[in-house]
């Protein structure tokens, strides 16, 4: 059964940092790209983050790009989002997902997520 588990959230003010984690079992880890998306209050989901298997491919949206990082640690079948210069915007539930294909690794379809984890960034 595969399992997506994310952590991290919590309230911040706006400029501060937050580290989610997301950890993943269930499936080769180390051979499936992975994401994040976000959704805000009364919106749809965003997508915000995606990495390759290996690490050497990544994509950001526009609206993150140079705040926010992605990382994975395969031994601990682990992905991380290090959210820095945090926005009131950024307020949200941020889910971390499988792709659906080992071969795709921007902005690609996924079949699962986890339950989320909250960003509050509010002063």
């Amino acid at each position: 059964e595969v399992q997506l588990v994310e952590s991290g959230g919590g309230l911040v003010q706006p400029g501060g940092s937050l580290r989610l984690s997301c950890v993943a079992s269930g499936f080769t880890f180390h051979t499936y790209p992975m994401s994040w998306v976000r959704q805000a209050p009364g919106k749809g989901l965003e997508w915000v983050s995606s990495i390759s298997s290996k690490s050497d491919h990544i994509y950001y949206a526009r609206s993150v790009e140079g705040r926010f990082t992605i990382s994975r640690d395969n031994a601990k079948n682990t992905v991380y989002l290090q959210l820095n210069s945090l926005k009131p915007e950024d307020t949200g539930v941020y889910y971390c997902g499988k792709h659906i294909s080992q071969y795709c690794n921007g902005q690609c379809n996924r079949d699962y997520q986890g339950q989320g984890t909250q960003v509050t960034v509010s002063s």
